[in-house]
């Protein structure tokens, strides 16, 4: 099914199945496979391919030579029909690689909104990406990943497998991240270690100074004092109450099912 004034080139490959919302654009040498679904006002390249079971939202930009779900390479993969859903108004750049789900896990690989995945980036199976996300050139994260809102992986950042990136979090280029990264922290180094709150990020989306020094506060509880994360969230409590931020940031060491960066 075709949407009303779809633009696609005629050396394009498009699936009869797939489903091509109004105003899409597909380039050149594009293939679009059956079991896809692609929202108004998408614009893919040329040189891309796109297989399903695959949802696509609106306004998303698809540059060349990006797969966009593809069969995972998990040796426990036996094409299973599972799944990618993608949000709106993302910008998935030269050569990027996302992999559809796993039944081992959610049969789902999910990217949010807004998100800016630039050349070179993997996303792997079962992986989820929140809204708002920058992950620049070659950064790549593998299976049953978490990536929180706002949060940013510098160039050639690696994410083990099962690893939670906490909201408004930043990676520094090159890190390689083993453990869990809490909400608002820094992190750099192969392996990552964390090195202070996100000051900067937290200036720029308009976080007020009380809220950054209440961050701070808390961070020096969980990283300067020698504590077990156990007993760092009860000194953390106080602040927790008071500081909706400090609430997430608690909250993140409370999830963290692989232990924290240190």
């Amino acid at each position: 099914m075709r949407g009303p004034q779809a633009l696609i080139d005629s050396l394009a490959v498009v699936d009869p199945a797939a489903r091509i919302g109004a105003e899409v654009e597909i380039g050149p040498f594009t293939v679009i496979g059956p079991g896809v679904e692609i929202g108004d006002g998408t614009r893919i390249a040329s040189h891309v391919v796109i297989r399903g079971p695959t949802r696509i939202g609106r306004s998303n930009r698809i540059f060349q030579f990006a797969s966009i779900g593809e069969d995972t390479a998990d040796r426990k993969y036996r094409g299973e029909p599972t799944r990618l859903e993608i949000g709106d108004h993302n910008e998935i750049r030269e050569g990027v690689t996302i992999h559809r789900g796993t039944v081992q896990d959610r049969c789902l690989t999910s990217i949010g909104s807004h998100n800016l995945l630039m050349a070179g980036v993997h996303v792997a199976h079962d992986s989820v990406i929140g809204d708002h996300v920058v992950m620049v050139n070659n950064a790549a994260v593998a299976g049953h990943v978490v990536v929180g809102d706002w949060s940013v992986l510098g160039g050639y950042v690696l994410v083990q497998q099962r690893a939670r990136i906490g909201a408004h979090s930043f990676a520094a280029m090159g890190s390689v991240i083993r453990k869990d990264v809490p909400a608002f922290v820094v992190v750099a180094g192969h392996p990552a270690r964390a090195r202070g709150i996100n000051r900067e990020g937290l200036q720029r989306r308009g976080f007020d100074a009380a809220e950054v020094a209440a961050l701070t506060r808390a961070y020096r509880i969980v990283y300067r004092r020698g504590l077990t994360v156990a007993a760092a969230l009860e000194e953390l409590a106080p602040l927790a109450g008071a500081f909706a931020t400090v609430a997430q940031f608690a909250a993140s060491l409370r999830t963290a099912s692989r232990g924290i960066v240190r």
